[in-house]
């Protein structure tokens, strides 16, 4: 059975990575039950939340807890993750270079803070996909309550982390349509030029 890629989620994506037996689910967000409908009596191995934000987070616990799945979240965000979960803390401390498995591929963690100070972009070289959270989305780098916690750190982790990917790699973000790496080379520069006052005004995370 070949490991898939499916998407839940409508105001924030939610990823799920595998196959007919197990998956990882990448950015639970806030309804639970929608996402275990789409898992359905599969396994799953674990929840990994690219950052701490509530609007990815929120259903975390709900949705490991049906498989007792271990939550995954760098460890730099948990001042974030604490606003949402004030009890419960992630089993898993992310950091960078860290890899898990799931239906025989492998995904890896790539720190690219900027948006926070522990978000991650996930890497599975075998899928051709970067899961990125909101380190970036198609129309640039994702900002946070309409502002920007350290702009240039995040346009540094997009260049080191995203752009150094292969064109063909699908960019699956936090918020809105996939696009790929070489869309987001093509769109770098004006991003670069427009600077955080433009580009914190358009669609972001609340």
């Amino acid at each position: 059975m070949e490991a898939r890629i499916e998407r839940a989620g409508t105001a924030a994506n939610t990823w799920i990575v595998g196959d007919d037996e197990e998956v990882i689910v990448v950015d639970p967000g806030t309804d639970a039950g929608a996402v275990l409908a789409l898992v359905g009596d599969r396994e799953v191995l674990a929840v990994i939340c690219t950052h701490g934000h509530a609007a990815h987070t929120a259903a975390a616990v709900d949705v490991a807890a049906r498989d007792e799945a271990p939550i995954a979240l760098h460890h730099a965000d948990r001042v974030y993750w604490r606003e949402a979960h004030p009890g419960h803390d992630p089993e898993i401390d992310m950091e960078d270079g860290g890899v898990f498995e799931v239906a025989d591929v492998s995904l890896e963690v790539l720190h690219a803070p900027g948006h926070s100070p522990g978000s991650v972009c996930i890497y599975s070289e075998d899928l051709g996909a970067v899961f990125a959270g909101d380190v970036v989305s198609a129309t640039g780098p994702v900002p946070y309550e309409n502002e920007f916690p350290d702009f240039s750190r995040q346009l540094s982790s997009i260049g080191a982390h995203v752009l150094t990917l292969p064109g063909e790699t699908r960019v699956l973000p936090g918020h809105g349509d996939e696009f790929t790496v070489a869309a987001a080379e093509k769109r770098f520069d004006s991003w670069v030029t427009a600077g955080p006052s433009a580009l914190g005004s358009g669609p972001g995370e609340s």
